[in-house]
């Protein structure tokens, strides 16, 4: 396969930017996401399952970009709504190969990392208020 730049960083920024204002627990699961990527994409995309509210929709859309990022690689990921269906077919090397399986993996460990550091650039410096106009915080 080809090196083709899929925008990461832009996709990335825009996730972070559309939950950006949520409360602080939603706003750090980006930090929990990639953690998470690290046992695999079953127990990644369950996450959403897990959770409520927000934060279920944080990591739900997540993965849909990723879908979607794949999409534009010619790599279909299985994306079902049953546990069982997706865990099967996310596991099934017929399905899903174990080199599709490693390069989403690597994609989305990507996506995280960038997601962690826009998340970390929206959020509020420690000395608002002070006119310093140091702002590298």
């Amino acid at each position: 396969m080809a090196f083709a730049a899929f925008g990461l960083d832009k996709y990335a920024h825009d996730l972070v930017f559309q939950y950006r204002n949520d409360d602080r627990e939603t706003i750090n699961q980006v930090h929990k996401m990639r953690a998470t990527v690290a046992y695999g994409l079953e127990r990644f995309w369950g996450e959403q399952l897990r959770l409520e509210g927000r934060k279920a929709q944080y990591w739900a859309d997540t993965w849909t970009k990723l879908v979607h990022i794949m999409a534009e690689a010619d790599m279909t990921i299985p994306n079902h709504d049953d546990v069982e269906t997706m865990a099967n077919a996310l596991w099934d090397s017929q399905i899903f190969s174990i080199a599709h399986r490693k390069v989403t993996l690597a994609i989305l460990t990507q996506l995280c990392d960038c997601m962690v550091w826009w998340t970390q650039r929206y959020k509020p410096t420690a000395n608002i208020g002070n006119n310093s106009g140091d702002d590298d915080e």
